[in-house]
């Protein structure tokens, strides 16, 4: 897929009679930032000083947000990035790293195309490599920059209907069945975000990381994600009666959603439905809390059986394009393909020779130069 292009360099058709004076915003820094998201609509996790803090105490990420409203004034725009230093991959602007998506905080076509303009302008300035933008909704900017597309499947759930309507929903003859299946097992529910949880969640994720061929995000971004969103995240975890931990997954809350953003098994005892009963006393939870819905997040289109398990849930699909615009030229290298694409190309054969150990330590070298 390829992105309209324009004929002239950074040319905006707007209907204004004087030029929009565009300014950045240090979203960490800056009071009105955490305000404007409160009042957004559209405003997510993802744009959260939460999030953005624990991709900078990672990985050095730099956030900065552009916006139409001037210092002196209360936030009415906002088109988020982190700034990406890597003597790998190159130097780009990314709306927003590891982010399953991060719309543009804007209410208007003439916005959009302004902020994205002085955002490809600096970017070309800094000599930086690309722009990438993920937003949820449909992106419409036109740039004379040549733009590639990737393609991903997005779920989410509306939790307004009661509980029961909600489980009548579920897939029957699956879902349903195994939320059953794990209540006559007597798998036990943990929650909170104690380090004994995350140790059990971590193993899980390995593994689960190891089974799909791809590296394992480093221990200190979940002991960052952990320590920036306080009670707003939960680790989830079914043990069997025995103790054996066999399904864990991470919830973030912000505002009146509940994300699904991370999760993992022991292989040997999916057939118990563990990883089904956390998803149920997710929703649960965030029905009981007053929540409106639940972001199930991403999915990559070589992922038909993830697609259909969060569509058993009765959520809402749609589509996802990121798009990145070039700026530099420079060519795209096999490490430098989004974490999604690992499992493709020549990297999914290399990956799949590596024991645990290794892709471990793969992980924490290179997800950095990743995002």
């Amino acid at each position: 897929m390829s992105c309209a292009v324009s004929v002239t360099p950074f040319a905006i058709q707007v209907a204004r009679t004087e030029p929009v004076v565009t300014h950045q915003v240090a979203p960490l820094d800056d009071p009105r930032w955490l305000r404007f998201l409160e009042k957004h609509p559209r405003a997510s996790v993802f744009h959260s000083p939460a999030w953005l803090k624990a991709l900078l105490r990672t990985y050095g990420y730099v956030p900065v947000a552009y916006t139409t409203s001037p210092p002196n004034a209360e936030l009415r725009t906002g088109l988020l990035f982190c700034s990406v230093e890597s003597w790998l991959t190159g130097r780009r602007l990314v709306s927003l790293p590891f982010s399953d998506h991060c719309d543009p905080l804007v209410d208007s076509k003439i916005d959009l195309q302004v902020l994205m303009r002085a955002a490809l302008q600096d970017a070309q300035k800094a000599n930086l490599k690309y722009v990438a933008i993920r937003p949820l909704q449909p992106w419409d900017v036109v740039t004379p920059n040549p733009c590639t597309t990737t393609p991903y499947t997005f779920h989410q759930l509306d939790l307004n209907p009661g509980l029961s309507t909600l489980f009548a929903n579920l897939h029957k003859s699956s879902t349903q069945r195994k939320i059953r299946r794990a209540e006559r097992e007597g798998l036990i529910y943990h929650e909170g975000s104690s380090m004994s949880l995350f140790e059990s969640f971590y193993e899980l994720f390995q593994l689960t990381r190891c089974r799909h061929n791809l590296p394992t995000p480093p221990r200190e971004w979940f002991i960052n994600l952990m320590s920036c969103f306080g009670n707003s995240l939960k680790i989830r975890l079914a043990r069997k009666r025995d103790g054996r931990a066999v399904a864990a997954m991470i919830t973030l809350r912000f505002k009146d959603t509940l994300v699904y953003k991370y999760g993992g098994s022991d292989s040997k005892f999916n057939n118990l439905g563990g990883m089904h009963l956390l998803f149920w006393r997710s929703i649960m939870d965030a029905k009981n809390a007053g929540l409106r819905s639940l972001d199930l997040g991403r999915s990559n289109a070589d992922q038909p059986g993830l697609i259909t398990f969060k569509s058993r849930w009765g959520a809402t699909q749609s589509a996802l394009v990121y798009s990145r615009y070039a700026v530099a030229g420079e060519p795209t290298h096999w490490f430098d393909l989004p974490s999604s694409d690992w499992k493709s190309r020549t990297s999914k054969q290399i990956l799949a020779l590596l024991p645990l150990s290794a892709l471990n330590v793969l992980g924490d070298l290179l997800y950095k130069h990743v995002g």
